[in-house]
């Protein structure tokens, strides 16, 4: 979508709200068109800096001071496209690497680390962002930028450095020529891991396997 659509032409680009949402408008172009599944080579890394780049965004909306909407109860934003399809094709796109573990709050101790699904956390991202499109795309600029800062400190800036951590790990084992052991019996609909869980039993995926799945190869 081009500048002239997103923004009115009278915003300037240097704004705040023009170059927050020039970022999230980005991120979800770019998702969409790697869920798409016509460059399984480039997923994982084009996915670390389309989320590295996001996080940045959320980094400013984290650091501005508290934005108030103009109305005490939030406009309807109206349709909002489903993100189930997405999810679908990222997670048949990213199959060899979807699930990791992780540990939600790191101040939180002896928290055990639970499965999470890089699809899954994408799709939701995705929801998050779209949500507060619509509000900018109807003008609403400041309730927009109201709910990605509430959202990022709630829900999406969490998910996200989780899926970044997760897609570096990837990254990191195949450049680096690390075993990538295997989540097999890891999966999102169990309701508690623990230690024992999480020593898989499948043994270990040389990295090169997995490189070669998702079509990447090391520099």
């Amino acid at each position: 979508m081009s500048d002239a659509t997103l923004h009115a032409t009278e915003q300037n680009p240097d704004d705040f709200a023009v170059q927050i949402a020039d970022q999230v408008e980005s991120f979800l172009v770019a998702v969409t068109e790697v869920a798409k599944g016509d460059e399984p080579g480039s997923a994982v890394p084009f996915l670390l800096l389309e989320v590295s780049q996001l996080l940045l965004a959320g980094g400013r909306l984290g650091a501005h001071e508290d934005i108030v909407p103009d109305e005490r109860y939030e406009p309807d934003p109206g349709f909002e496209p489903d993100v189930d399809e997405l999810r679908e094709n990222l997670a048949r796109l990213l199959d060899p690497v979807d699930v990791y573990s992780e540990v939600f709050d790191p101040y939180e101790p002896r928290k055990a680390p639970v499965p999470a699904r890089i699809s899954d956390d994408l799709a939701d991202v995705i929801a998050d962002l779209r949500h507060g499109m619509v509000h900018y795309r109807a003008g609403r600029t400041t309730e927009a930028l109201w709910w990605w800062q509430f959202s990022y400190f709630s829900n999406w800036g969490t998910t996200a450095s989780a899926t970044l951590r997760a897609l570096h790990s990837v990254l990191a084992h195949i450049r680096l020529d690390q075993p990538l052991e295997e989540l097999d019996g890891l999966d999102t609909d169990q309701d508690m891991v623990g230690d024992d869980t999480l020593e898989f039993e499948a043994g270990k995926v040389m990295a090169e396997e997995i490189g070669e799945q998702l079509g990447l190869g090391r520099g």
